[in-house]
C-alpha cells in the first residue's frame, strides 16, 4: 500500500502528544514539520524531564494544554480521551508504565491503538482503517528509557504522514 493510498483513506487533523521526550516530542515535531496541527495535554507546568522548570514545553509548544495535575498519567488519559485513536511508536524492550497506561485506556476508552516498533506497511495499513477527520494520539516512551524512540517515531511519522 502506498503512502498516497493511505492519505486517500483518511486525513489527520490534529496530532496530540504529552510532550515528552521520545515518541511524544518527535510527534510534535513532526506536525509542525509537516504544517499538521497539533495540542495535546501536559503535566502542570509543562513539565519533562528535560524542561522541569515552568513554563516548560509551554514555551516552546504553545498549542500543548498544561494539566492542574502533576503526575503525568493525568496528561496521559486526557490524549487518550481527546483522540480518535492512539499511535504507539514501542520496540517493547523496556518496561514503561506510562506506555502500558496509555494501551490500557485507550481500550478502555475503546480506541483505536497500534503498538508498533516503526513498521511502516503496518501502520498504513491501520490508519487506512480509520476514516474521515483524524485526531491521532501518539506516545510512546521516554528517550532516557528507549534510546532511538525519538529518530524511530520521527521517521515513521514522516514516512506515513506524506
Amino acid at each position: 500500500m502506498s503512502a498516497q493510498a493511505a492519505s486517500d483513506a483518511r486525513i489527520i487533523s490534529q496530532i496530540v502528544s504529552g510532550g515528552q521526550t521520545g515518541a511524544d516530542r518527535a510527534a510534535l515535531d513532526v506536525a509542525i514539520e509537516q504544517g499538521i496541527d497539533y495540542g495535546g495535554w501536559c503535566p502542570a507546568g509543562g513539565w519533562a524531564e528535560d524542561l522541569p522548570e515552568p513554563p516548560g514545553l509551554l514555551a516552546v509548544y504553545r498549542e500543548l494544554t498544561a494539566t492542574t495535575e502533576s503526575e503525568p498519567a493525568v496528561r496521559t488519559r486526557l490524549n487518550v480521551r481527546d483522540s480518535d485513536a492512539t499511535l504507539i511508536v514501542w520496540d517493547g524492550s523496556t518496561p514503561s508504565s506510562g506506555t502500558r497506561l496509555t494501551i490500557e485506556t485507550a481500550r478502555e476508552l475503546g480506541r483505536p491503538v497500534l503498538v508498533t516498533p516503526g513498521e511502516v506497511e503496518a501502520t498504513l495499513a491501520w490508519l487506512t482503517t480509520l476514516t474521515g477527520a483524524v485526531v491521532l494520539n501518539v506516545a510512546g516512551p521516554r528517550e532516557s528509557a528507549c534510546p532511538g524512540t525519538y529518530a524511530r517515531t520521527a521517521a515513521l511519522l514522516r514516512d506515513v504522514l506524506v
